[in-house]
């Protein structure tokens, strides 16, 4: 009965934490990171095995914890390659917009240079 309750209840997270993630992404536009996706499939898949190795709900809650912790973490190093790549590619491939603009001075201002000589 036990396994039963908790396979159910960790089936509900799963479909909640997903329906969660995909209505953050349709509601908000933005794209949600692959930290907080490695995070959130760290954390169940955490759960379900610490659940299943520990037959019990501390188990999950220590799986789910460091689950979440590596998911998070591995999530981080595919944004920070990302990001490398990006910028690697930004300074390979420059805009050429670069426009010239002329601005007039406000005042000009001319000097005279007056020579003298003595004889």
């Amino acid at each position: 009965m036990k396994k039963y309750m908790m396979s159910v209840t960790l089936f509900l997270t799963f479909l909640i934490a997903g329906s969660n993630i995909a209505n953050a992404q349709t509601t908000t536009h933005r794209k949600v990171s692959n930290r907080a996706k490695g995070a959130a499939i760290g954390g169940v898949g955490g759960a379900v095995a610490g659940g299943l190795i520990g037959h019990n709900v501390g188990g999950a809650l220590i799986g789910g914890a460091i689950g979440a912790g590596g998911g998070y973490i591995i999530g981080d190093a595919k944004d920070r390659s990302n990001l490398r790549k990006r910028q690697a590619y930004r300074r390979a491939h420059p805009r050429h917009t670069t426009k010239v603009v002329y601005v007039k001075p406000r005042s000009t201002t001319t000097t005279t240079v007056t020579k003298t000589t003595k004889y």
